[in-house]
């Protein structure tokens, strides 16, 4: 494949090199703010999972070189991630943990007491192919940058981050409404479609009533007990758990005998007999191979396996099977012959 070969299939990332970004990320901030002008009245920005830089030079551009010579000294953009890049202009570069407390009190350093009015991150963790699990870890790395956001973001800021599309995406939504006036989840046109990648964009930053901010995870903690009862106010939410039914009753995970003292409390045993289910399931999976298995079709010299491309041998019948057989027992136990049943095609 020549170099020329993805000049052609990426129009991004090919004016992405021409216009001098340092990636085609670039334009995908750049028509969120075309589309919600998160830029306006803006002094003041952290970008989270910054490397290798593009956002930060749409930052720096848009902010930085927007204002005049005399007002840049008020501008402050923080760009963090674990890996270093290369300076940009305007940029403060810091090396460090979006996860950890320090780096929060690192980022409110520079900005010299004051808070950010915008906080942007297009992180994302290395992909594994299992999309739920991604979802999973792009929510938690969107959650570690809302909480850096809930110490250094203004009232009323706006935060935009990177998200996957998936199933369970508006658990992460109503997570966010609870901390934002207004949530948008955003699909620039730079952004592939065949992508599940989108962009979550909240205004009107507020904490919650009684909320502390905090950069600890509980479930982290080597103390668990101790670290949630230490929480108070919205930080710890606590919900009832009761134990229902007598406590002297029968213990479901205790294995009992089959003679059990009488129901009604008397003192002799009450005799075993054994009992079907009140109702069977009308229509089972395994209905097929109960059919086959009372027609004394079930069991065959040989059973051809659609999806391994191979036969799997299966032991004649001899005359104390053949006996068995009719007894109810066919050489192969139910749960292969519900599993057969769904699986293979028995010929005739």
């Amino acid at each position: 494949m020549g170099k020329t070969s993805k000049d052609k299939r990426d129009i991004y990332y090919r004016l992405a090199k021409e216009e001098g970004w340092r990636a085609r990320s670039a334009f995908k901030l750049m028509q969120i703010d075309d589309e919600f002008n998160i830029f306006e009245s803006v002094n003041c920005v952290v970008d989270l999972c910054a490397a290798p830089g593009s956002w930060s030079q749409v930052l720096s551009k848009k902010v930085y070189f927007a204002q005049d010579i005399e007002k840049r000294k008020d501008v402050r953009i923080v760009a963090v991630d674990l890996q270093p890049m290369s300076p940009l202009p305007g940029v403060i570069q810091l090396q460090g943990d979006i996860t950890e407390t320090s780096t929060a009190e690192k980022i409110i350093s520079y900005f010299e007491g004051l808070k950010a009015d915008l906080v942007v991150c297009d992180g994302a963790p290395d992909v594994t192919g299992l999309h739920a699990l991604d979802e999973y870890m792009q929510s938690q790395l969107v959650l570690a940058a809302l909480n850096i956001a809930t110490f250094v973001l203004k009232e009323t800021g706006t935060f935009v981050a990177k998200v996957f599309r998936a199933r369970d995406i508006t658990l992460l939504y109503a997570q966010l409404k609870i901390f934002f006036k207004e949530v948008y989840c955003a699909k620039p046109r730079s952004s592939r479609q065949s992508s599940c990648e989108a962009f979550v964009v909240c205004k009107g930053f507020s904490l919650p009533k009684g909320y502390t901010a905090t950069m600890e995870n509980p479930m982290l903690c080597p103390d668990y007990d101790a670290k949630v009862n230490s929480l108070s106010g919205s930080n710890r939410l606590l919900v009832p758990f009761l134990a229902c039914g007598d406590l002297s009753g029968w213990d479901s995970d205790r294995t009992y005998e089959l003679e059990l003292p009488n129901l009604s409390g008397e003192a002799e045993r009450e005799r075993y007999q054994y009992r079907p289910v009140v109702q069977p399931p009308t229509e089972p999976a395994y209905k097929k191979a109960c059919a086959l298995k009372k027609s004394g079709k079930l069991a065959r010299p040989e059973i051809k396996d659609p999806f391994l491309k191979f036969d799997v041998p299966v032991q004649k019948e001899t005359a104390n099977k053949k006996e068995s057989d009719s007894a109810g027992n066919l050489g192969i136990g139910d749960e292969l012959a519900e599993a057969f049943a769904e699986c293979f095609v028995f010929n005739n």
